[in-house]
């Protein structure tokens, strides 16, 4: 079904809301992406790093009433939560998990379906769409998410459910590994630098902004650094889906050479993104788990890296 149009309910993340009339000054301070780019009708992929520009959380963020919406991993919202405070203590910002407030749903081939309930959203990647306390996002392959209060859940999945079968939430997953949309998880905080998972590539990396936790070396590496780890997308054979962060070898190294980040079943067996080292991409030879682990082979991503383009964000 994952080529097939369909909805899902996206209840693998949470969202973490920033609120308050120092909301964006804080958070431009904070995070990767650049919210002078924020509007009505924009949203943005980002990520918060640590001093050292490892990522402790990735997310989606969107203007709100009052401030900002975060979409992420369920299990980093309580711990992005309390590190946050700690900053905001002298900000005029209020910080809260609304995790139970929103309903968000998954959708792809369904803009008739978001049509019908009032939205109206362009094709441009990170575009938004809004219809009363309905909001629509687009994302780069096309597919969309509707984000809609929680009391709207029922009502909505019913409306969807007329129009579109519901899939499996492995469907939405195997969309996202195609689209080579990588994501920081609990298992994953604080392993990658943006560029490792491509988000730079992806609109969620300002190159441009200013001051930023963790900016010094995240510029540093897009500028001066020859990354030799980045995001791949590869095919693995057989139905065990391997846990995110279960390390990757090669017969050119004697320790792993790389981690998943996110796995889902296809038709054929597995597809996933792993984080790997560019010499053992060049060799061929990778393997899950161990050197004796299954072999992995490598497929397309949808798009290029050009850091040219990159740095003008």
């Amino acid at each position: 079904m994952a080529d097939s149009p369909y909805f899902t309910l996206l209840d693998h993340e949470g969202l973490l809301a920033v609120r308050g009339t120092d909301a964006a000054k804080f958070l431009q301070g904070q995070l990767t992406c650049n919210l002078n780019y924020l509007s009505e009708t924009q949203s943005s992929l980002g990520a918060r790093c640590t001093p050292k520009g490892r990522m402790i959380s990735s997310f989606r963020i969107m203007p709100a009433e009052d401030g900002y919406l975060l979409a992420m991993d369920r299990e980093l919202v309580a711990a992005q939560l309390a590190d946050l405070q700690k900053y905001a203590v002298f900000s005029k910002s209020k910080l809260t998990d609304e995790t139970a407030d929103w309903v968000r749903f998954g959708l792809a081939g369904a803009d008739a379906a978001l049509l019908q309930l009032g939205l109206k959203l362009d094709q441009k990647a990170d575009s938004l769409a809004r219809a009363d306390q309905l909001i629509a996002v687009r994302l780069s392959d096309g597919r969309a998410e509707l984000w809609a209060p929680s009391s709207e859940s029922v009502r909505l999945q019913e409306t969807l459910a007329t129009q579109l079968p519901q899939a499996a939430m492995n469907d939405w997953l195997l969309a996202q590994i195609r689209a080579g949309i990588g994501q920081v998880f609990a298992s994953t905080r604080e392993l990658f630098i943006p560029q490792m998972i491509n988000l730079q590539a992806l609109g969620g990396v300002s190159f441009k902004k200013g001051c930023y936790t963790g900016q010094e070396i995240v510029a540093r590496m897009q500028y001066l650094g020859k990354l030799k780890r980045r995001l791949y997308r590869l095919g693995l054979d057989g139905d065990a889906l391997p846990p995110i962060a279960t390390q990757l070898f090669s017969p050119v190294h004697g320790s792993s050479v790389g981690e998943v980040v996110l796995a889902a079943h296809d038709t054929a067996g597995i597809e996933l993104l792993a984080v790997l080292q560019q010499d053992a991409v060049e060799d061929g030879r990778i393997h899950l788990a161990s050197l004796d682990g299954p072999p992995l082979r490598l497929l397309e991503l949808p798009y290029e890296l050009d850091s040219d383009r990159e740095i003008q964000r």
